[in-house]
């Protein structure tokens, strides 16, 4: 008869005459996946079947799973690449057997979900549902393949060790003994910078502790050491990354520049140091990072046989492909240069804003043309870092949709993701593609250039916007309402609104005294924190700690946190500015980065917080010189300032600040100046106060703020300018 397949019955009424036969030698592996179909196999009929030495007296049916007689003599089997498999059935037989450590245990999962009909949505309990009965195609004949030896997904469903191996990941913790920037891991400057300074990078005629120096032969042998020290402490490992520190400082040494000069940059001496290491290692895999000034190909020296490069795209806008999107040029380019040099290529990519995690920013449509475009340039392994273990925008459908299309790159993307919401918002799932679909809108529409060091603020008037926001809450709205009899699905979409209030608390901050903003005017005309704000203050840290937000940026605050700055808000009543919303004329432009409400910004009424890219006006190496029209002459008490300090993003107190006043801007009177010292190495965040007794009438009222000649010693930087930043001029 056409289109029938025959089935084999493997439970009925909670009950089952199969086994699980494992080999006689068995290994842990195959014993732990065993286990798992064991487990599951109850969970879903309601049988518990025995595992089983297998021995030539079997006459019950089973799963052979592992190295098993079978699986031995199979061919294809043998033939099979590290973390393959097969699910074959015959006879009344189920044969499940891979390749290396983990092959076996994936193809249990793989039968798990195809045949049980489990789901691993994400880091809580896999999705069962119980049948009576429980019967497979008698034809079933399958073998999977990782398109790529290296796959990790760097969000928290991945942070359980199930949904690692139900979807077929890695985490660097396993297959890395050393892993990322790691030259200070192999060469410590606490132990070496005093008494050996010169194993440091000579920076700008100086050696600092920022870099190695590469051409040094002690620094060579030190490296040696103590990668072997380290392979002997963790011999299982798959790969050891040498690799430079997060920072710039490229060693600028006599015999490390002539490296450079030979091969077109700083990625010369960092690749013969690499290969000399390697030569000592030829068994194993040496990493090396392409990224910042070692993003570039070598224009002569090759990559040893055992070195990986791993390569960057973190320069790149995330609102398109990495094949099409103009920011991913340079990308492209390196990686043309390095395929000329090396096979062995990673891909370091971003799924994530590392500034906000819970911003809404929606990449999911993007993991397969990137990952197709990886395919095809021959990349053996990919590194997609999203927000870690803390909970950000949409981890879940992010992680499901990469970790399927990284082992299998031919999957219909649009198919998976459907696939991931009809399971995990229920009901809801129509509604949230919609809101995947507007928010995708909105973005094209607005050409919205999606950062991952951007910031929901600077997003206001485009994909974010108030009026979108309302959209997008209307349809969370509609997405609650048709989950309220599915407590899990219901959690689902509370943890993704998330994202929604967050935006619009950070917006709040921005817009101050403005519409959508956190005061607004009670009934006598005076102005009053927002009805109902600090209870959504309240439920937004609440759900955020119930969904698993840790830090709200990466390296940054908790969700307590976070509220304990809210509560310092609404204990700030609101100031009065004589000079709101008056004309401000700047001698030398603002920083166009971080335009916040550009001139206005010094007479928005609204004072700054610690992230600079909003509510402060910057300044990139020039000062700021800015003069504010009251528009009539006013009698002026105090004319009060905050400046920022925030040497991590090279934000100084102004070298010198002064205030002048005049009634016809013409003739000005000054009134007050200070001048100040560089301060010493400090990365604390600080808003110092400058303010200037007046008590006279003017009009115009000038305010000049002295930037920097030179960064100092300590926060040198090539490619930087010292900034200043000032909040609001307040006139009292």
């Amino acid at each position: 008869m056409s289109g029938f397949s025959q089935t084999i019955e493997l439970a009925r009424n909670q009950a089952s005459n199969y086994h699980i036969f494992i080999p006689q030698n068995s290994l842990q592996e195959d014993t732990r996946a065993a286990s798992v179909l064991q487990d599951y196999f109850f969970r879903v009929t309601g049988a518990r079947i025995p595992v089983t030495v297998e021995s030539k007296q079997i006459q019950s049916p089973g799963f052979f799973i592992g190295r098993t007689a079978l699986a031995v003599i199979d061919k294809e089997i043998n033939a099979l690449p590290e973390e393959g498999f097969i699910i074959r059935s015959f006879q009344k037989n189920i044969l499940i057997s891979g390749r290396g450590k983990k092959g076996t245990l994936y193809g249990v999962y793989a039968f798990i979900e195809k045949y049980l009909n489990c789901r691993k949505w994400d880091g809580g309990a896999a999705s069962i549902i119980p049948s009576s009965t429980l019967s497979v195609p008698a034809d079933i004949n399958e073998k999977e393949l990782p398109a790529f030896r290296y796959r990790e997904v760097y969000l928290p469903p991945a942070f359980n060790d199930e949904y690692l191996d139900w979807h077929r990941l890695h985490r660097f913790e396993s297959v890395w003994g050393l892993w990322g920037h790691s030259f200070f891991k192999l060469v410590s400057p606490a132990t070496y910078f005093t008494t050996h300074p010169e194993y440091f990078s000579l920076v700008n005629g100086k050696r600092k502790p920022m870099q190695l120096c590469l051409s040094s032969e002690a620094v060579i042998k030190i490296t040696v050491d103590k990668i072997r020290k380290e392979i002997a402490d963790n011999p299982e490992a798959s790969y050891w990354s040498v690799s430079p520190n997060d920072d710039i400082g490229n060693c600028e040494c006599d015999n490390c520049r002539k490296l450079d000069e030979a091969d077109g940059g700083p990625q010369g001496s960092l690749i013969h140091f690499v290969n000399t290491v390697a030569a000592n290692f030829p068994t194993k895999k040496i990493t090396t990072l392409a990224y910042g000034y070692s993003g570039r190909g070598t224009t002569k020296t090759v990559p040893a046989s055992n070195v990986i490069i791993m390569l960057s795209s973190i320069d790149a806008y995330r609102s398109r492909p990495l094949t099409i999107e103009p920011t991913a040029g340079a990308f492209r380019n390196n990686l043309v240069q390095w395929r000329k040099k090396t096979p062995n290529i990673f891909i370091w990519d971003y799924c994530t804003q590392f500034t906000n995690y819970l911003t809404p920013f929606p990449v999911t449509q993007f993991f397969k043309p990137n990952i197709d475009f990886f395919i095809q340039q021959g990349i053996s392994g990919v590194f997609e870092q999203g927000s870690a273990d803390t909970y950000s925008d949409m981890p879940e459908l992010k992680a499901y949709v990469c970790a399927r299309l990284l082992w299998n790159p031919t999957d219909n993307a649009d198919s998976l993701i459907n696939t991931f919401l009809e399971g995990y918002y229920g009901k809801a799932a129509p509604v949230i593609a919609e809101y995947l679909s507007l928010l995708q809108n909105k973005i094209q529409s607005h050409a919205t250039n999606l950062d991952i060091y951007g910031n929901p603020v600077n997003n206001h008037t485009d994909y974010l916007s108030p009026v979108n926001m309302d959209k997008y809450s209307q349809l969370m709205d509609k997405a609650e309402k048709l989950t309220e009899n599915d407590a899990a699905a219901f959690q689902h979409i509370q943890s993704l609104r998330l994202t929604q209030e967050y935006v619009y608390l950070q917006q709040a901050k921005f817009f101050g005294k403005d519409r959508d903003g956190l005061f607004v005017k009670d009934e006598a005309g005076n102005y009053i924190t927002r009805p109902g704000l600090p209870n959504r203050v309240e439920r937004f840290t609440a759900m955020s700690i119930q969904s698993g937000v840790k830090e709200l940026s990466e390296g940054g605050i908790s969700p307590e946190k976070y509220a304990s700055q809210w509560k310092e808000i609404f204990h700030t009543k609101p100031k009065d500015n004589l000079a709101a919303n008056a004309k401000v004329t700047l001698v030398y432009p603002f920083a166009p980065e971080y335009p916040s409400k550009k001139e206005r910004t010094l007479v928005d009424e609204t004072p700054g917080y610690e992230d600079f890219s909003y509510n402060w006006l910057c300044f990139y190496e020039v000062p700021m010189e800015a003069t504010v029209d009251l528009g009539i002459s006013k009698k002026i008490n105090t004319v009060t300032m905050h400046f920022l300090e925030d040497a991590r993003h090279w934000i100084f107190r102004p070298s010198a600040v002064s205030v002048e006043i005049s009634d016809d801007g013409v003739l000005y009177r000054k009134l007050n100046s200070i001048r100040h010292t560089m301060i010493e190495e400090d990365y604390t965040v600080n808003f110092l106060p400058y303010q200037c007794i007046v008590n006279d009438t003017a009009r115009y009222i000038k305010i000049k703020a002295s930037n920097w000649p030179s960064l100092p010693a300590w926060r040198y930087h090539k490619y930087k300018k010292p900034m200043i930043a000032c909040d609001e001029i307040w006139v009292e």
